[in-house]
Parts: structure tokens; C-alpha cells; sequence
């Protein structure tokens, strides 16, 4: 227990003291200084997480208690950090990961001032801070405390150039719509705290907790926790944020979309399925949107021309794809994809992030071609990223994009064919973007060919040990029908229960792998073809100007809800605030002034209307004198009305 204490200690004091570093000494260090600090907090914090894991799985799951957050007579919220299975894998992600970006950014970033260089990091260090706080924390509060540091950091990190309106656009754009998702999330504690009088998990995720709960109560509580992921996790309604976040540097696009921000919904929800897998409703929700989702976004990734918005959207719909996984029960599924998806997408937009280094800041994929020879690691590790995400075997994509479709059909067959739809699509716009970037002949400027050149080995390293996660990550889920133990699975017993058992046969196994990987590979040869050596033009049909217009949902939001807040807004600033509150006080100030001026008037300088006041208040002095009793009388009556 004590060495526990120390290990969570380490893994979120290290990040916190890189963010304090390089924030407070901003002006005084060197970039030098500022990428080995910044970097070095989070590799210890990987470290220290290697032990953790390692720690938990020779004497299982620890609870370390620091303090009371909250002490009342009906409420006790502690402030403690568990390390169990599940968390444990994402403090290995999270750090992980986050250790390549930083190295990534150390190159990426060099052009930047020492000062915007150590507010860059130190904005990292503390985004790497919050999440780890989310994963550890105990209860629904802290988890909720680091939910909130993630969109904090995500709003500095997307508005990191805040020179530029439109980058300061989408940031407040990601902050605003999260803290949509954010009140449902904190109305769902406030609803646990009323029914059970308890928000930590070893009081609310038990058999006795539910049986104090009705199932329309289970229902409220779970629909408010997944509007709380729909918004972290960029899903049908809320995921028009994740696109726009492309705004800020692309390891921050590596960052926010691959293993840390976009993933704590699949994490919250993972951790309280005890609760989901008893309201029925919400789980055909979460599955229904999760599909849609899906499917949306790789419509419009197959028709954007941006390299990092095509990313944008294929990050939606994997996220999509995990929701399915969760709303048809394969919990464990969504977490192998979560693993999976943190690699191979790290790496698909650290190697975006390298192509638009050597184009010098071009991402239009229409002006790019050819690069494979001028590239070669960025290319081969690319490629790599491309065929995981395809779900090709053996790379990671395909064992953990199998184990949801699986589920998916065994809950509803049309949920299969829908998932088999998108993995169609992933594979054919993963490939176009690859064939248009990399095949075919370089359509960019003269100036740009010459200086074409791979990235420095601070940027290509990353690659490389991504590339090799990708293609080796699948090892922790493989299958028994393909002779694996499913290592994954049986690690997360203790969060998520025994494997359900799908009641598919192994041929009919061996038919649903067989048909998604034909189709994927058929969607992969198509994108070559077709996009080798030509790019896509304007969209000249009505379902193409929809899909590259990404379904217009920007427009319907802003005309539905941005523009009438606008005008409400503006009625509320121009009628209410400046014509009657400002005008009420300004009038008050005005009649003020207008009465002195008149009143003064009075003070004339000629004694002859001096006396004349002095006669007249004498007379009414008498009057009030010898006539109090009646005047009494009136003040009392007018009191008694």
C-alpha cells in the first residue's frame, strides 16, 4: 500500500511539476531546457505507471485514501486514487503515448518562441495531469475534476495560436459544446448523491446500490453519464468540436484524438457498466448513436481534402464504433480499441504531422503526391497506421475491429452490416488519403519539391515506435478461435465480468472475419486505383457537394442555435442592458441633475424672495402645529388601507 502511495504519486506529481516548471519559468529557460524538462516529467511518469501495472497484477487492485475532498452529516466524498486493471492500461496509454508526442513536439514546435514553447508544454504537461487525475480518481467527483482539467487544457491547446480569431473560434467552439456534455455528467452525480447518498465506485457499482435503485432511476443516471461522454467523446450531437480542433498543432490533434480526451467517455462508461448493462433503453442508445455516428463521419472523411480533417472525422467514427461496442454489451472490445486506436492514430497524425512539416504548413492533400521516395519512413510508417486502421490482418485493427462487429452481430445482424458499411469506408479514405499524399507525382510548387525532406529523428523515432505498436498491439486480444487467450479480456474480469459468450459458432466467426477483411481489402485496392495518380475535383454531384459539406450540420447549428443565442444576445445588450437598465440609471442620474438645476434656481440672490420663503414656511409651521390631530388621522388611515 505504501508503495502505491508513492507510484500515484510520482505518476500524476511528475506531469503537475513539468506543467509548474515550464509555466511559471516561461520567460528564464532555454527551449533546451524547457523539451528535456517537459518530456522527462512524463517518461517518469510512464515509468512509475510500468511499475503500477506491475505492481496490481501480483497483488491486485489498490485504493490509496489522501483526504477528505468532501465531509458533511449525510455526504463523504474522499479524495482517492484506485489502480486496477482498467485504470492501469490507461495510465500506460496515456503516459505512453503521451511521452512519443512530447518528443514529437520537442522538433515540431522548435520554431516557436522560448516562451510560447514552454507555454506549449506546459499546457501538455498539464492536459497529461488532468487525465491521469480522471483515470485514477475513485469516485465520480474526482473523476470529474480531471474531466474538467482535459477541457480546460483542450480549450488552451486549441487556441494555442490565439493570434488567429478562427483558432480562438474553435477553441471556444470545443470548450462550449463539452460543457454541454459536462452538465449531464454532473447532473447524473447530483442524482447518484440523491438516491444512494454516494458517488464512489465500491458503493455505487455493487448489486446492493442497485437494488435501492428503480429501473427508471438507473435509466436517468445513465442517459446523463453518456451525454457527458457524447461530449467528451465527439458523438452524435456534440462532435461537431473534434473537427475544428484541428486548429491547434497537430501532436495536439495527436493528443486530444488518440489516447487521452476523446477516450474518457469509453473509460467512464467501461467503469460504471454494471450500471449500463441494467437499463436496456440506454444500451440500444448508446449503440444506435454510436452506429450513426459512425457512419456519418466516414461519409464525410471519404470527401474532405484536408489531411488532418480527414483524420478529424475518421476519429469520430472510430469512436463511433467503440460506443457500438459498449451499447451491445462488448466492453472489453471498446477498451481493445481504445489500445489500438491509441496507436495507430497517434501515429496517423504524428505522420500527417510530419508531411505538413516537410510541405512547410501545406494540408491540402490536392497539392501534395509523390512523397513516398521523398519520405520514406513517414511513408512506410503511414502505410502502417493506414492498413491497421483498415482492420487488415495482422496488424492491431483487425482483432479489435472483429470483436465489436462480432458483438455487434450477435445483438443484431444489421448492426453488423452497418459496421461492416464504415469499416468499408474507413479502409477506401484511409487509402485515398494515403495514394493522394504519397503515390503518383509530387502537384505541389517548385519551392516546396526542392525542400521536401524527411523529419528530423526527434519526429521519425515516434513514428517508428508507433508503427511497431500498431502492428503488434492485436498480440493482447487475439482471439481463441484463432488459438489466442485473449490476454485483454481476462484482465478486465474484475471491472467488466466474465467474456458473454456470443453464440456464434466458429464457422460463422470465421465468416464475418472473412467477409469484412475481403471488403476492406476490395474498398483499400479501389482508393489505389482510383486515386494513384489523380485527386479528387470539385464535387460536382448533389450527394458529393453534401457529404463535402459534411451533411451542413455547421450551418443547421448555427442557423437552429448560434444565430437566435446571437440575436437574443443582442436584444438582450442593445434593449434590455443599455435602453432600460442603463436607461433606468442614467435617467435616475439625469433627473437628479435637472432637479438641482431647477431647485437652485431658488437661490436667487434677492432678499426680498428669501423673506417671502421665510413667511411662508412660518405659516405652515402654524398650520402643522394647530392641525396635527387631523393630519394624524389621514396618516393613520392611509396606513390601514
Amino acid at each position: 500500500m505504501g508503495i502505491m502511495k508513492i507510484l500515484i504519486g510520482f505518476i500524476l506529481l511528475w506531469p503537475l511539476a513539468g506543467f509548474l516548471f515550464n509555466g511559471l519559468g516561461r520567460n528564464y529557460w532555454s527551449k533546451k531546457v524547457i523539451a528535456y524538462k517537459a518530456t522527462g516529467y512524463i517518461v517518469a511518469s510512464f515509468i512509475a505507471s510500468v511499475f503500477a501495472f506491475m505492481y496490481i497484477q501480483n497483488h491486485g487492485a489498490v485504493t490509496v485514501h489522501y483526504f477528505d475532498f468532501i465531509n458533511t452529516a449525510t455526504v463523504k466524498i474522499p479524495f482517492d486514487f484506485k489502480v486496477d486493471n482498467l485504470s492501469a492500461l490507461f495510465l500506460l496509454v496515456i503516459t505512453g503515448v503521451g511521452s512519443l508526442i512530447h518528443l514529437y513536439s520537442t522538433a515540431y514546435m522548435k520554431e516557436e518562441a522560448a516562451p510560447h514553447y514552454a507555454r506549449y508544454f506546459a499546457y501538455l504537461n498539464l492536459f497529461i495531469f488532468s487525465m491521469l487525475v480522471l483515470v485514477l480518481g475513485d469516485n465520480y467527483v474526482v473523476m470529474f475534476i480531471g474531466w474538467e482539467g482535459v477541457g480546460l487544457c483542450s480549450y488552451l491547446l486549441i487556441g494555442y495560436w490565439f493570434t488567429n480569431g478562427n483558432y480562438n473560434y474553435a477553441a471556444k467552439k470545443a470548450f462550449i459544446m463539452n460543457r454541454i456534455g459536462d452538465l449531464g455528467f454532473l447532473l447524473a452525480i447530483f442524482l447518484l448523491i440523491t438516491k444512494l447518498g454516494s458517488v464512489n465506485y465500491n458503493e455505487v457499482l455493487t448489486t446492493q446500490s442497485l437494488a435501492k435503485l428503480s429501473s427508471t432511476d438507473i435509466t436517468a443516471i445513465t442517459l446523463l453519464l453518456f451525454v457527458g461522454a457524447m461530449g467528451k467523446s465527439a458523438q452524435i450531437p456534440l462532435f461537431t468540436w473534434l473537427p475544428d480542433a484541428m486548429a491547434g498543432p497537430t501532436p495536439v490533434s495527436a493528443l486530444i484524438h488518440a489516447a487521452t480526451m476523446v477516450t474518457a467517455g469509453i473509460y467512464m462508461i467501461t467503469r460504471s457498466n454494471i450500471l449500463f448493462s441494467h437499463s436496456e433503453l440506454t444500451q440500444h442508445v448508446i449503440a444506435i448513436i454510436g452506429i450513426s455516428t459512425a457512419l456519418l463521419a466516414a461519409t464525410i472523411a471519404i470527401k474532405q481534402n484536408d489531411i488532418k480533417k480527414v483524420l478529424a472525422y475518421s476519429t469520430v467514427s472510430q469512436l463511433g464504433y467503440m460506443f457500438l461496442g459498449l451499447g451491445v454489451g462488448a466492453y472489453s472490445g471498446a477498451v481493445f480499441h481504445v489500445i489500438t486506436h491509441a496507436f495507430f492514430k497517434a501515429l496517423l497524425f504524428l505522420g500527417a504531422g510530419s508531411v505538413i512539416h516537410a510541405m512547410h504548413h501545406e494540408q491540402d492533400i490536392r497539392k501534395m503526391g509523390g512523397l513516398k521516395a521523398k519520405l520514406p519512413i513517414t511513408h512506410l510508417t503511414f502505410l502502417i497506421g493506414c492498413i491497421a486502421i483498415a482492420g487488415v490482418p495482422p496488424f492491431s485493427g483487425f482483432f479489435s475491429k472483429d470483436e465489436i462487429l462480432a458483438a455487434a452481430f450477435a445483438k443484431s445482424p444489421v448492426y453488423w452490416v452497418l459496421g461492416v458499411i464504415g469499416a468499408a469506408m474507413t479502409a477506401f479514405y484511409m487509402f485515398r488519403l494515403y495514394a493522394t499524399t504519397f503515390l503518383g507525382k509530387f502537384r505541389g510548387t517548385a519551392d516546396q519539391e526542392n525542400h521536401l525532406h524527411e523529419s528530423p529523428s526527434a519526429m521519425t523515432l515516434p513514428l517508428v515506435l508507433l508503427a511497431i505498436a500498431s502492428a503488434i498491439a492485436g498480440a493482447i486480444g487475439i482471439p481463441e478461435i484463432m488459438g489466442g487467450q485473449h490476454w485483454l479480456s481476462h484482465q478486465l474480469i474484475p471491472i467488466v465480468g466474465e467474456p458473454v459468450e456470443l453464440g456464434l459458432s466458429h464457422s460463422i466467426e470465421w465468416i464475418l472475419m472473412a467477409v469484412s477483411v475481403a471488403i476492406a481489402l476490395i474498398a483499400i485496392v479501389l482508393a489505389i486505383f482510383i486515386y494513384k495518380k489523380k485527386t479528387d475535383a470539385a464535387p460536382t454531384t448533389a450527394m458529393g457537394k453534401f457529404f463535402y459539406n459534411k451533411w451542413h450540420i455547421d450551418e443547421l447549428y448555427n442557423e437552429a442555435i448560434v444565430n437566435p443565442l446571437n440575436r437574443f444576445a443582442g436584444f438582450l445588450k442593445n434593449i434590455v442592458e443599455k435602453q432600460i437598465i442603463d436607461g433606468a440609471v442614467n435617467g435616475t442620474g439625469k433627473l437628479v441633475q435637472y432637479s438641482s438645476r431647477k431647485v437652485r434656481l431658488i437661490q436667487n440672490g434677492q432678499v426680498g424672495y428669501y423673506i417671502l420663503f421665510m413667511v411662508v414656511g412660518i405659516i405652515l409651521l402654524f398650520l402643522l402645529w394647530f392641525n396635527d390631530a387631523p393630519i394624524l388621522r389621514f396618516l393613520y388611515k392611509l396606513n390601514q388601507n
